[in-house]
């Protein structure tokens, strides 16, 4: 497997994506609407604004026009899940291919500006775990379990990390 390590951490980016919407498929309407101070907003607000943000960055990698935005109403887990499994597989497509030094002309709040499309794909990257923290420690201070999801956790679960049998 000649593949760059950076399609593999969107692989990564994408299984934890998963692993939290699975969580989020067990809870009630009101847990979902737990919150704790210091993170974004309610789990289902940060959810939102996690999958809407990767249609964003999306549209400045690839030109994929947006399917979610984050001031509509909240669409449920299993319509976030199949967003995330499709947004992911994407972000993995463009970080096989993507080549560093492209530059696009983007609005970025109230600026018109020239940005790396290296840059959009790394904040892609960061601001995913970024929000999944936020929704672990809403999980966390709630009492919610939410299981191992950091990356030995992923190489297990994917088999790139396998015990070695005692001799």
């Amino acid at each position: 497997m000649d593949e760059s390590l950076l399609v593999e951490a969107f692989r990564y980016h994408r299984w934890a994506n998963l692993h939290v919407l699975d969580v989020c498929a067990r809870l009630s309407d009101d847990q979902l609407q737990l919150t704790t101070p210091g993170t974004y907003g309610t789990v289902a607000a940060t959810l939102m604004h996690l999958l809407a943000a990767e249609q964003r960055y999306l549209r400045r990698l690839a030109g994929h026009e947006p399917q979610l935005n984050e001031r509509n109403e909240f669409p449920g887990v299993p319509s976030l899940r199949q967003l995330a499994e499709s947004s992911g597989d994407q972000l993995i497509e463009v970080a096989g291919q993507l080549v560093g030094g492209k530059l696009i002309e983007t609005q970025y709040g109230d600026e018109r500006l020239k940005i790396d499309l290296g840059v959009v794909l790394i904040q892609a990257m960061h601001h995913g775990n970024d929000h999944r923290t936020h929704i672990c420690t809403i999980f966390g201070t709630h009492g919610i379990d939410y299981g191992d999801m950091d990356v030995w956790a992923y190489g297990e679960a994917t088999g790139a990390m396998v015990p070695l049998s005692a001799s």
